[in-house]
């Protein structure tokens, strides 16, 4: 029998949709320099690239705090999930994946408040960081802290992939590839992200690091980050 908790609602499918209206297709975490410097190069490079960063950075840092972020909505407790959001926010290692977070985290927000969701009117205004928005949204619609989790990570590969096949000409078959290859490492992110202690919690991708900064200076882009 399947756990009520594990079940994924029909909300999530919406929050984790690509015609969620935040902008994320034209941000690339720092893969368009990673295609750039020959990092990434075919389907193989691509998808140690994209699980990698996913398994070694987001979680550990991301989830994390988003896994924590969710305690906080579930608590009631406003300081404490500011406070959270602040540290995930510090946590950004280049000004791209600074800016990249704070614009689908307002993009995210203010379509909540237009959707009358009450945590997003509370903080319109606010500099939320993206997960931060997404764990508003997911407490609103009642879906469980795993699941969401869950959603969020996909939402990451799915947007790395589709940026993926564009740089380097990846098929869609090798896309749909790297995606189901993506189903284990989110459940061990998720599990990992769920028992971290707080001086556990860091990104840990200097890689991605260096190129997300590099990436500001790269002459020609076609994407924000």
């Amino acid at each position: 029998m399947t756990d009520h908790q594990d079940a994924i609602p029909l909300h999530l499918l919406r929050l984790v949709s690509p015609s969620l209206p935040v902008g994320a297709f034209s941000y690339s975490r720092g893969l368009e320099y990673a295609a750039e410097a020959g990092w990434v190069t075919d389907e193989a490079s691509a998808q140690d690239w994209i699980l990698g960063t996913l398994e070694e950075s987001f979680a550990r840092l991301d989830g994390a705090l988003f896994w924590r972020m969710m305690a906080a909505l579930a608590a009631s407790d406003h300081d404490e999930f500011l406070r959270l959001d602040a540290w995930l926010a510090a946590g950004r290692e280049s000004r791209e994946l600074q800016l990249e977070d704070r614009r689908m985290g307002e993009a995210l927000l203010t379509l909540l408040a237009d959707l009358d969701v009450p945590g997003a009117l509370r903080l319109r205004g606010e500099q939320l960081t993206y997960p931060a928005a997404f764990a508003i949204a997911a407490h609103h619609w009642q879906v469980a802290p795993a699941a969401a989790l869950k959603g969020l990570m996909w939402t990451i590969v799915e947007g790395q992939v589709a940026a993926a096949m564009r740089l380097v000409r990846l098929g869609h078959t090798a896309g749909q590839r790297i995606l189901i290859a993506a189903t284990p490492v989110i459940e061990r992110g998720v599990a990992t992200a769920r028992t971290l202690d707080d001086d556990e919690i860091g990104n840990v991708s200097v890689a991605m690091a260096m190129a997300s900064a590099w990436h500001e200076t790269q002459y020609s882009r076609l994407f924000r980050s």
